[in-house]
C-alpha cells in the first residue's frame, strides 16, 4: 500500500483547486509583507497598536504541501484586521498589490476552508507519527475520511465540488476493496479497542453489503491462516513434548490404576470425532469483549502483558503493528537541506548551506551532551565523523568529542566558503 499521508496530500491538494483565487491572494500579501524586514516591522507595530497577540509570525507556504498552506492561511487569519488596516494605512500596499489584495468574500472563503482543512491537518500529524504504532489505525482513518468526504458533498455549494473532486481521487486509490492490502485490517483487527466490533459496518458502508460481506469473510479466512502459519513452530515442538509426557502418563496410569483417566480418554476421543474443537488463541481473544478507549492506552503494552495469555498471537501482532503507514518520519529525516535552502535564500552557495547544515548538527550535538566541558583531542578533527563515533563508543565522552569534532569542521568551512 502506498502512503497514507501522501495519498491524503493528493486529496485535498485536489480540494484546494476550487478555492485556488482566494488562496493566492492570501499567498501574495504574506509574501508582500514578508519581502522585507521594514515591511515585516511595521505590520508588528500595527498588530500591536490594533491590540491583536503576536501568538504566530506570518509564514508563506509550499504549495505542493498542502499543510503548509494550511499554517499559512491560519496565521493570516490571525492577521485579517491587520492586513484590512494595511490597505487603508498604507497607499504603497494596493498599489503595489493591485487586484491581488482579498475582500470580504476571500477572507470568508479562507476561514471556511481553514475549518474544513483542520480535520485533515490533524490526521496528518496523527498518522504521520514515529514514536507510536500506526498501523492499527489505517482503516480508521480510512473510514473517517470517506465519512468526511460524505459529509462535504452533502452540504451543497462549493464544498460539495470540492468534496466530489476530492473523494473521486481518494477512490483511485482506497475505492477498490480488492486492492487493498490485509494487512491493513490485521492490524485494526489486532487492536483490542476495535477487533471485530466496528469493522463490518465500517466495510458494508464504505464498500456496499455486496461487496463487503464476502471480503470480510476473506480478512477472517486470512488472518486464521496467518495465525496458522505462526503456530506450526510452536504446535510441533508442543506435539513433541505432549507425544513424550503421554507415555509417561500412560505408564503412570497402569502403574498406579486411576480409571477415570480412561472415561476421560473416551469422552475427548468421541468429541475431536463428533468435530468439536479447541478453541485457538486467536478465538478466545475475538471472543472476549473489547478494551475501553483511554488517551494513555498503550497498545505495545497491552500485548506484552497478555503475551502469556497469547503466546503465539502476541509474536504476530509484534510483526504486524510494526508495519509504518507513513513514509513522511524516514523521509523528512533526510529533507533537512531543503529547510534550510529555501526559496528566500536559493542564492547561498553550496559552502555556506554545507556550515549551515553542520551548524544544525552541532546545535543537536550541544542538546545531547548539554554542555560539559572536557578537553578534546585535536587529532579527532581529521577523522570521519562516523569513526570518531564508533572507535570512541556511544557514550558521554564520544558525544563531546563528536561534538568538538562538528564545531572544528563548521570553522573551517565557513573560513573557506568567506576566505577561498
Amino acid at each position: 500500500m502506498r502512503c497514507i499521508v501522501h495519498i491524503l496530500n493528493l486529496v485535498v491538494q485536489v480540494g484546494l483547486k476550487e478555492c485556488d483565487s482566494s488562496v493566492k491572494k492570501v499567498r501574495e500579501v504574506v509574501r508582500y509583507v514578508r519581502n522585507s524586514p521594514a515591511r515585516l516591522k511595521k505590520f508588528r507595530d500595527l498588530a500591536d497598536l490594533l491590540g491583536i497577540e503576536q501568538r504566530s509570525s506570518l509564514c508563506l507556504d509550499v504549495p505542493t504541501r498542502w499543510n503548509s498552506t494550511y499554517l499559512m492561511l491560519q496565521s493570516a487569519l490571525t492577521y485579517q484586521k491587520v492586513f484590512e488596516s494595511c490597505e487603508e494605512s498604507d497607499s504603497s500596499f494596493k498599489s503595489d498589490l493591485g487586484d491581488s489584495v482579498p475582500n470580504f468574500m476571500d477572507w470568508e472563503s479562507v476561514s471556511s476552508l481553514v475549518e474544513l482543512l483542520k480535520c485533515f491537518y490533524d490526521m496528518t500529524i496523527r498518522i504521520s507519527g514515529s514514536l507510536y504504532v500506526t498501523a492499527n489505525t489505517f482503516f480508521s482513518e480510512i473510514s473517517d475520511l470517506y465519512c468526511i468526504l460524505n459529509g462535504m458533498v452533502e452540504a451543497g455549494g462549493a464544498v460539495s465540488l470540492m468534496g466530489r473532486n476530492m473523494k473521486a481521487k481518494f477512490e483511485k486509490y482506497w475505492g477498490d476493496i480488492d486492492k487493498m492490502n490485509l494487512m491493513i485490517f490485521f492490524a485494526n483487527i489486532l487492536d483490542p479497542r476495535d477487533k471485530l466490533e466496528y469493522m463490518p459496518t465500517q466495510i458494508n458502508h464504505m464498500y456496499g453489503e455486496e461487496k463487503g460481506k464476502p471480503y470480510y469473510d476473506k480478512v477472517l479466512a486470512g488472518l486464521n491462516e496467518l495465525f496458522d502459519d505462526y503456530s506450526i513452530p510452536a504446535t510441533s515442538s508442543v506435539s513433541a513434548a505432549v507425544g513424550s509426557a503421554s507415555s509417561v502418563s500412560s505408564v503412570s496410569s497402569v502403574s498406579v490404576g486411576r480409571p477415570q483417566h480412561l472415561l476421560k480418554s473416551q469422552i475427548k476421543k468421541q468429541r475431536l470425532e463428533s468435530g468439536s474443537k479447541k478453541k485457538t488463541e486467536l478465538d478466545i481473544y475475538l471472543s472476549e469483549a473489547i478494551v475501553e478507549e483511554e488517551n494513555s492506552f498503550d497498545i505495545l503494552r497491552w500485548w506484552k502483558i497478555n503475551a502469556e495469555r497469547f503466546p503465539i498471537l502476541s509474536k504476530l501482532a509484534r510483526d504486524v503493528l510494526a508495519i509504518p503507514i507513513s513514509t513522511v518520519a524516514s523521509e523528512s529525516t533526510f529533507s533537512t537541506s531543503g529547510r534550510v535552502l529555501d526559496p528566500f535564500r536559493s542564492s547561498l552557495t553550496p559552502n555556506i548551506v554545507e556550515a549551515l547544515l553542520i551548524i544544525y548538527i552541532s546545535y543537536f550535538a550541544e542538546l545531547v551532551d548539554g554542555g560539559s566541558g572536557r578537553n578534546f583531542d585535536p587529532t579527532l578533527a581529521t577523522i570521519p565523523l562516523p569513526v570518531v563515533y564508533v572507535a570512541n563508543g556511544n557514550d558521554e565522552a564520544s558525544t563531546y568529542n563528536l561534538k568538538r569534532r562538528i564545531k572544528l569542521a563548521c570553522c573551517s568551512i565557513f573560513i573557506e566558503a568567506i576566505c577561498p
